[in-house]
């Protein structure tokens, strides 16, 4: 019985930490979008899928590479991934839009939105 309780908490906070992980993704890729010019998403369904297809991205990246896509999480490597998870994303989602240029600008603002945002997001 004890066993069931562990694993149910477990469970709960996993999801938590997903739930936790997509607003913060939302968020912060709202915010990037606007102040990021050639990169564009077209309404609030674009936003949740590209938030989650970016979690999911992060997330294998991470669980097959322990690389971290975030512009200050692993340097130029983590910069690099970043811009390229913000530009693939696009093949993704309809309603998102973004060039190569400004995949780059946005990895860098992504990175400094996400360094301001409080909380932890790890999985």
């Amino acid at each position: 019985m004890d066993n069931n309780q562990v694993n149910t908490g477990s469970t709960m906070g996993t999801i938590g930490q997903m739930i936790s992980r997509f607003v913060a993704a939302a968020i912060v890729l709202a915010i990037t979008a606007f102040f990021t010019p050639g990169f564009s998403i077209s309404n609030i369904w674009s936003l949740a899928l590209a938030a989650i297809v970016l979690t999911v991205m992060d997330y294998l990246i991470v669980r097959f590479t322990g690389l971290h896509a975030s512009p200050f999480g692993k340097g130029f490597v983590g910069f690099i991934l970043a811009a390229v998870t913000l530009y693939l994303t696009q093949y993704f989602v309809a309603g998102y839009s973004i060039s190569w240029i400004a995949a780059i600008i946005g990895a860098l603002i992504y990175g400094v939105i996400d360094y301001i945002i409080p909380g932890e997001q790890k999985m």
